[in-house]
């Protein structure tokens, strides 16, 4: 009877997601600079495409909330015929999501991106190579997966450029 409730609670205990120890460690740097921040703090993703398109997206979360989103396109080959507007642009947080463009950052807190990461991102799964890093003082800076054999663009993940306190 111990040995068959010994291996159930070992098989429950088994994590859902890859890389849950650098997760796990990379959480609670997180809570801690949450606490220390008071939760207000500004983040840069960035996005590279095969097709040489650049992107940052600077997202600003003041109390838990985000209430800025700045997106900039830093390429510039085969951008002549864009719009000014539409290669820059900022929203603030009565206006969040009016610029439609799949190469900016949804405008989300850590806490968010850090539940996707754990639901999404690093679930394990068959045909997939998960990737998660944490150089951002211990924080979350690459977390995704991307099919096995796949050429261009196959990344679905985020990549996070720096983390800082307001």
């Amino acid at each position: 009877m111990l040995v068959l409730v010994g291996s159930i609670l070992t098989s429950c205990s088994k994590s859902d997601i890859e890389n849950d120890n650098q997760y796990e460690k990379s959480l609670k740097a997180w809570l801690s600079f949450k606490e220390t921040s008071n939760n207000s703090y500004s983040y840069v993703v960035t996005r590279y495409s095969w097709r040489d398109n650049r992107s940052e997206t600077a997202i600003t979360v003041t109390n838990g909330k985000v209430t800025q989103r700045h997106f900039k396109n830093t390429s510039v080959a085969g951008m002549e015929n864009i719009p000014e507007e539409a290669l820059e642009w900022i929203e603030s947080e009565n206006d969040l999501n009016t610029h439609s463009t799949s190469f900016a950052a949804q405008p989300q807190t850590l806490d968010e991106i850090y539940d996707t990461a754990k639901t999404h991102w690093l679930l394990k799964r068959k045909g997939s190579q998960p990737t998660f890093e944490a150089k951002n003082n211990g924080m979350i800076s690459t977390c995704g997966f991307t099919a096995e054999g796949c050429m261009d663009d196959c990344f679905d993940g985020i990549n996070i450029k720096s983390i800082e306190a307001l």
